[in-house]
């Protein structure tokens, strides 16, 4: 008998990351060595501080059993000092906040709990993935609004057509934002957040990058209210824990407690031991301090090499990435930059961009680089990229 994936499954198209592994994949087995900015996974080591949280939780968690679904009590309170330390947003740690296993888990899951099929989903686009890939998966209908240059990476939410906006359930937006690397300002998240309760629409912000910037510390949307507004939040690239898959979901009470009954029928709870390895790490803000500024260096050198190259200039606010704009196709500049005196990979912006329902591919023409690799190796990948030839 022939295996058949499901439609919803076979309709998806290929993940842009697990592309960009594939193409690091062929250089190496051709004997290339490539220095990689494609996935946004931090390489550098966690810091001391989570690692030994994460190894005395082990032995005190060691007959624990199942881990609660929405997260220990202590972990709860850890994240609801942190918002008020960090955002100055008071949240109860019994109804507005719930644990995730990651970004990633929360905000696929997220559109079950609220969308019917034929709802629309507003996606920002270029995006992350699973905001569109987690409303199909509900049955509901991503609609695309574009991040243009033009209007500063931020959306038009006045130019939603009216149709769109009444049949939506839920606002995606993300700021600091990946990829562009901008921050918004305190009077967008005010008029999103305004914009959601004016329409009876759900805002869920990613906030996933607001620890890491270069300027004046990002702010949260629920500086602006917790009313029909939810923010999520990581452990991966605050504190370099991608692999420990740890983060929350908080803000609008009734909304948290909808998630929160999804997440006990859909999968389980983080292990006890990483919640402890993230209280230690929202504990200490010296490390997060640390890799700021390693990656305010790794930025520096590689905006001074595409400028030598004769690039636009582009020097991100915040976040770990470079949104360049390039001089051509960007899957032909990504394929230029993977040719073997160079060896570098990026993600065409085509890759992790969808067209809105205009036809536009807001990331045409745009590549973006994940400054995860080490020093030596962005100044080597510098090196390269200034003596590439765009001709």
């Amino acid at each position: 008998m022939k295996i058949k994936p499901s439609n919803r499954l076979a309709n998806l198209g290929k993940y842009a990351f697990a592309e960009v592994d594939k193409l690091v994949a062929v250089l190496r087995s051709s004997g290339v060595e490539p220095i990689d900015f494609g996935v946004g996974d931090p390489r550098i080591p966690t810091p001391e501080i989570v690692r030994e949280g994460c190894k005395q939780g082990i032995d005190r968690r060691a007959s624990a059993g199942y881990p609660p679904y929405d997260g220990l009590p202590e972990f709860r309170e850890a994240v609801a000092r942190w918002m008020k330390k960090r955002f100055g947003v008071e949240l109860n740690p019994s109804t507005e906040i719930a644990s995730t296993i990651g970004s990633k888990e929360g905000i696929f899951n997220f559109p079950e709990a609220f969308v019917n099929p034929g709802d629309l989903v507003l996606i920002p686009s270029p995006g992350y993935p699973p905001y569109a890939r987690g409303t199909r998966f509900a049955e509901g209908v991503p609609h695309f609004y574009p991040l243009l240059k033009s209007n500063g990476f931020l959306p038009d939410l006045n130019a939603i057509p009216k149709e769109a906006v009444r049949k939506a359930r839920i606002l995606w937006i993300n700021y600091p934002n990946s990829p562009s690397g901008v921050t918004a300002p305190p009077a967008f998240l005010k008029e999103a957040a305004e914009f959601g309760r004016r329409n009876g629409i759900l805002v869920a912000s990613d906030e996933a990058y607001t620890e890491i910037y270069f300027g004046s510390p990002p702010h949260s949307i629920l500086e602006f209210g917790t009313s029909n507004v939810v923010a999520f939040h990581s452990m991966s690239k605050r504190s370099a824990m991608t692999g420990y898959r740890c983060g929350w979901v908080c803000g609008d009470a009734e909304a948290v407690a909808a998630f929160k009954k999804l997440k006990t029928n859909i999968d389980s709870g983080t292990p006890m031991f990483v919640q402890d390895a993230a209280i230690a790490a929202l504990s200490d803000e010296a490390h997060v301090a640390g890799m700021r500024e390693e990656y305010r260096v790794k930025r520096d050198i590689m905006t001074a090499a595409f400028s030598r190259l004769g690039l636009e200039k582009c020097v991100p606010d915040a976040t770990l990435y470079i949104w360049q704009k390039v001089p051509m196709d960007s899957p032909e500049f990504c394929k230029r930059l993977l040719r073997p005196e160079t060896a570098v990979v990026a993600t065409p912006g085509d890759w992790i961009s969808d067209p809105t329902p205009e036809g536009l591919n807001p990331g045409a023409g745009y590549v973006r680089f994940a400054l995860v690799a080490d020093l030596d190796e962005v100044r080597e990948a510098a090196s390269r990229i200034g003596s590439m030839r765009l001709d």
